[in-house]
């Protein structure tokens, strides 16, 4: 007697089916008239069942002709919910336990409107009496190619959507045609294989790469197999692997004061909440004990000098704080603070004490006790504590001269004292390095685009006067620089009629050089003139319907040295050189200088205050803490001292470091306004390499990145997760941690909001004159490294390295592997087209007559009632919405390892990711090829993006990843399903033609509503890597 063994081991993702983001799933697993179902895993998306169960076979050699059937459902109470399913030929079941090896199966769709996600792992094997021997294998075909054998007869009308209810009815008489997964036969003579041999796969451009090696737990995603011996090889690839789950988001519920506040303003208040807390509701608060050290008085003198060099010692069990010391001085003042984390205080009084700096040992002065149990509370919004005057005491506990003016209390990280405090996490750090250590608020400078035409020159006069000069204008701003094409006409009066934008920023302190240059051979050339202004002397322009201003002409000085020019500019001596050029400059502060990527900016405004919009919202966030991080310091004995950066808009801020643990607790809150929901913040996870003893090109090490878009955010909801960090190196792909963050969005104006999904997304100057694409990619570059510069010189420093990891400043470089993921997303659109095709071809071939005549029959109705096609169309577009709400994403985007082909990329793929800009190679012609190929295909791979990103555009419109975008959408549908069933076809077709042919005079240089409303909804580009 033979037996058919079905292990049922788990399922993962599946999709949500009780209304509340989560199921109940159970697995019915069915064949030759035998079912067995498991139990069922309440609430579980992600179940375990570990259940095997045993169906009997009666007649082996008809085993291959069986088909087993293995079906998921969400149990609801009497009613069940499809969830999937999976088709296994029996030709592909191992004949033996030994043979047999976990497999993951996608889940199977019923029908083309399923909504069916997820896949599950089982084992399969057959299991042979003694007394029955095993059939042979049947012949290979004597050319030795394995011949395919196609199984893919998919019933695509035989069966409801993935929501509909099914009740336990017998099971139908009739056969339903099967889609089928079939393998390649296992070797049954002699002894059983090891396992497959390794194959090469493709990296999907013509590039093979390395051998796979073979994996414990392998995909099921093949649907075309050949029965014959040998071991099992994947012929066709249908589906691509789903994430690492250690790549996922995760879920939390931490103990936060906006949680409460939400669930209790429901039931008439808070419950369990802490009503004191009006700020730092995003964060778990974190107590501390801070010691406000201001000034002493009247100490006594211990040196021969008749003074002392005092200095104050905070110490907290075996926590010490001490200030600096000054020198010769009875009645310092030092005003610092001290905070002690309460989680580790490890002793029951505070004593500050009084000593005096000297060589050999440091003399006792006196000092203060403080009891910890008495130690005052401060509760917000109260004002600070003021500083009392304490006598000092000696070790005995009596009376000594001198007085100490200091504050103890108890607060939270919320108290101001907080971002300038030393605290005792970095005690071990020094004075000088200790602001390195400190939480921080940076603004980037104020930019804005300056424009200068170059026109024409007059009178220059060349060294050699019987050659007609071959001139040209180099232009130079800081580190910007920039030629204008050589003059149109060879001569002393040449015409250049040349536009040069460079990227100036507030204060306008800087000099603008302009030199007029005559190139006398090859790398030679000669200075003709030379002009320098300052950039305030450029025009402001704020409005794009006024005139460029006029004109003016300029003299050139005569050739000198830089530091004489500049000198005599200041002074403003009339030069006595006659030669002149003609200027146009102008600063357009009507554009917004774009520091970051489009398509993930955090910012949209125009550099004029005065033409910026009105916020529409308040941005917080919480930045809780952090898990798992990888130790970045192991050569030198210590582990991670983690900090954190976030960028929005023009602010940037940064946390304190928190020194030697993988798991830092930073608990601190951010508020950022906004004014336009269609930006992104990024938080970026750096590694401070600037503690004690570190080298001044020390570069901080990234540890990770989360991009958060605004408008995937519901209004005033409080998402707290755990993100995971993922960094791409040369060798691959690391997840170094997890990020835990809680974020909110609060609306203050709703239909500011809302009507901006009408409006432009950038100023409306870049639409009337806009830039041109060839500066475009050069002014981002600048505005990068002015940015970059700027925060660099601030007190203490953001990076130049972390600036840059945040700004994405690589992103539009070359990368094989960035090529791939917008060339995979452009074919999972086509995908859905491609669906629609296949669906329409059945219906045409009658393979389910039911629907063919349904679809007929729907063909007479609209061709006898054309007045009807559109309102279906948007009632079916408002239908769909409404029904994909149940369906709406409860959790925030992030990274996806898989959609950037990072988890599977190719090293040397990587190699040239990660290769240096012009490449490092030695050969000098493979260097020149290599370098043009990387410039055009990195142009190639933005196309190839933006095609992809207005086609996930499209799919977005009915998805709820942004619900504000998709419930306008859906309501202006319904709204035009109404208005088109009551207006005549014909009058609806006219107006649309005439809209459509309109004359030049009506149409506007400024994009429509719809096109503004489709330019703001999200895509995938900010889940990138």
């Amino acid at each position: 007697m033979a037996k058919l063994v079905v292990e049922v081991l788990d399922a993962s993702d599946l999709m949500p089916k009780d209304g509340q983001g989560s199921a109940s799933p159970f697995v019915e697993v069915e064949f030759d008239d035998q079912r067995h179902r498991t139990q069922t895993k309440a609430k579980d998306l992600n179940p375990s069942w570990n259940e095997k169960f045993v169906f009997n076979v009666s007649d082996p050699r008809d085993l291959p002709n069986k088909t087993i059937d293995i079906v998921v459902y969400n149990d609801r109470k009497g009613h069940r919910n499809f969830l999937g399913r999976v088709r296994i030929s029996g030709v592909s079941v191992p004949n033996s336990e030994s043979e047999a090896a976990i497999q993951r199966y996608p889940l199977d769709k019923r029908g083309l409107f399923s909504n069916i996600r997820g896949d599950i792992a089982l084992k399969i094997y057959a299991s042979y009496d003694n007394s029955y021997s095993v059939p042979p294998p049947p012949q290979a075909n004597p050319s030795g190619d394995p011949p395919l054998q196609e199984f893919y007869t998919n019933n695509l009308g035989g069966g409801g959507g993935g929501g509909d209810d099914i009740k336990n009815n017998e099971k139908k008489k009739k056969k339903e045609e099967r889609r089928s997964f079939h393998s390649i036969g296992t070797n049954t003579g002699g002894a059983p294989t090891s396992g497959p041999p390794p194959t090469s796969f493709s990296s999907g451009f013509g590039f093979n790469s390395q051998p796979m090696k073979e994996k414990p737990v392998e995909t099921r995603t093949d649907y075309a197999r050949a029965a014959q011996p040998g071991p099992q090889v994947n012929v066709m690839q249908m589906q691509v692997p789903k994430q690492n789950p250690e790549f996922n988001l995760v879920e939390t519920s931490p103990p936060l004061e906006a949680r409460l506040r939400y669930r209790g303003g429901y039931w008439g208040g808070y419950r369990g909440g802490n009503k004191t807390a009006s700020t730092y509701d995003l964060v778990e608060q974190m107590h501390f004990l801070y010691v406000n050290v201001v000034k002493a008085k009247d100490l006594p003198s211990m040196d021969v000098t008749g003074s002392l060099d005092p200095y104050v010692e905070v110490k907290l069990g075996n926590y010490r704080g001490i200030t600096k010391h000054l020198q010769k001085n009875q009645n310092p003042v030092w005003k610092q603070i001290f905070a002690f984390s309460k989680e580790r205080l490890q002793a029951h009084s505070l004593e500050v004490v009084v000593k005096d700096k000297d060589v050999a040992k440091d003399d006792f002065v006196g000092r203060v006790t403080f009891d910890l149990s008495e130690i005052p509370l401060r509760v917000p919004p109260d004002s600070p504590l003021a500083p009392q005057w304490y006598k000092l005491e000696d070790k005995k506990g009596e009376k000594v001269k001198g007085e100490i003016m200091l504050a103890v209390w108890m607060g939270t990280q919320a108290d101001e004292a907080f971002p300038e405090a030393w605290h005792s996490d970095a005690h071990s750090v020094h004075h000088e390095n200790l602001s390195n250590t400190r939480s921080q608020v940076y603004f980037s400078p104020k930019l804005c685009y300056l424009r200068i035409h170059v026109i024409e020159a007059q009178d220059l006069v060349p060294s050699d006067k019987g050659r007609v000069p071959d001139t040209y204008v180099k232009i130079q701003l800081g580190n910007q620089a920039r030629i204008t094409k050589p003059a149109q006409i060879r001569s002393v009066n040449p015409v250049w009629n040349d536009e040069i934008l460079l990227v100036a920023s507030e204060p306008s302190d800087e000099f603008l050089i302009i030199t007029v240059d005559d190139r006398i051979g090859p790398s030679k050339d000669e200075i003709l003139g030379r002009l320098i202004l300052p950039v305030s002397a450029a025009t402001p322009r704020f409005d794009p319907h006024k005139l460029l201003p006029l004109p003016r002409w300029f003299n050139l000085d005569r050739p000198s040295p830089l530091e004489e020019s500049i000198a005599v500019t200041e002074k403003k001596k009339e030069p006595k050189f006659s030669s002149k050029i003609q200027l146009r400059l102008c600063l357009d502060t009507g554009y917004h200088v774009l520091d970051e990527s489009t398509h993930f900016s955090s910012d949209l405004q125009p550099s004029a205050k005065h033409l910026r919009k009105p916020s529409i919202g308040i941005l917080e966030l919480g930045i809780l803490s952090a898990r798992n991080l990888l130790p970045m310091k192991t050569k030198d004995g210590k582990i991670t001292d983690a900090y954190c950066v976030a960028k929005y808009g023009n602010k940037w801020i940064r946390t304190r470091t928190l020194l030697d643990t993988l798991h830092p607790r930073w608990n601190e809150q951010y508020t950022w306004e906004v004014y336009d929901l269609c930006t992104v913040i990024t938080i970026g996870v750096f590694d401070n390499s600037h503690i004690n003893g570190s080298k001044d090109d020390a570069k901080d090490q990234r540890i990770g990145k989360v991009r958060i878009r605004l408008s995937t955010l519901e209004t005033d909801r409080v998402y707290t997760h755990f993100y995971p960090l993922l960094v791409l190196h040369p060798s691959g792909l690391k997840k170094t941690g997890e990020l835990h963050l809680a974020i909110r969005f609060t609306c203050t104006a709703w239909v500011n909001m809302v009507t901006q999904y009408s409006r432009p997304l950038l100023p409306k100057m870049h639409y009337l004159q806009p830039i041109p694409v060839r500066y475009i990619d050069v002014l981002r570059h600048q505005a990068m490294q002015i940015v970059a510069t700027r925060l660099m010189r601030a007190e203490p420093p953001l990076r130049r390295e972390a600036v840059e990891y945040m700004l994405d400043m690589d992103y539009h470089m070359w990368s094989l592997r960035r090529s791939k993921a917008n060339f995979y997303r452009i074919m999972s659109l086509f995908s859905g087209i491609l669906a629609v095709g296949k669906w329409f071809d059945d219906i045409s071939h009658w393979k389910n007559p039911v629907t063919t005549i349904l679809v007929h029959v729907l063909f007479l109705i609209l061709v006898c009632y054309p007045e009807l096609i559109l309102p279906t169309v948007f009632l079916y577009l408002f239908v769909i919405g409404i029904w994909n709400y149940r369906f709406r994403p409860r959790h925030p985007p992030h990274m996806d390892a898989r959609l950037s082909h990072a988890e599977r990329a190719h090293p040397d793929e990587l190699d040239e990711e990660f290769d240096t800009f012009p490449t490092s190679r030695p050969a000098d012609i493979v260097r020149l090829r290599y370098d043009r190929l990387r410039s055009v295909a990195g142009r190639v791979q933005t196309v190839v993006g933006d095609l992809a990103t207005q086609g996930e555009r499209a799919l977005s419109l009915l998805s709820w990843r942004d619900p504000r975008a998709t419930a306008i959408f859906i309501f202006f549908a319904l709204v035009w399903a109404i208005f088109l069933y009551i207006t005549p076809f014909q009058v609806v077709g006219v107006l649309v033609g005439l809209y459509l042919l309109r004359h030049p005079r009506f149409r506007s240089k400024m994009p429509s509503v719809p096109f503004n409303f489709y330019k703001r909804l999200p895509a995938k580009t900010d889940m990138l890597l």
